[in-house]
């Protein structure tokens, strides 16, 4: 609800350090994106909870092609994180997560 909200709000930046995933993001690379020649680096911010789910997500930086960022935000809400921790309490914040979409040379 509402604290809830608040609590996310107020949230810091997670260490990339803190990162680590027990399930890695693995967008699927839209296959008309492909075809087009769609490419680009989406970076996804993400509300990793004390339980390591991803809770809220927003494109921090757009690829330039709404089928790519919607990618990667699917892609980064089926990653799972193993529960981010501080001095070893469980802990929750704010991620930032590189997608990048490279067409094979």
């Amino acid at each position: 609800g509402l604290l809830e909200a608040r609590v996310v709000a107020a949230a810091r930046e997670l260490p990339a350090s803190a990162i680590q995933y027990l399930d890695p993001p693995e967008p699927n690379y839209p296959r008309a994106s492909r075809r087009l020649g769609e490419a680009g680096l989406v970076v996804v911010r993400v509300f990793v909870g004390a339980d390591g789910m991803p809770k809220q997500l927003q494109v921090v930086q757009s690829s330039g092609f709404v089928r790519l960022d919607e990618a990667a935000i699917e892609g980064v809400r089926r990653a799972r994180f193993r529960p981010p921790t501080e001095n070893g309490q469980p802990t929750a914040g704010w991620a930032r997560i590189p997608i990048p979409f490279e067409l094979e040379k």
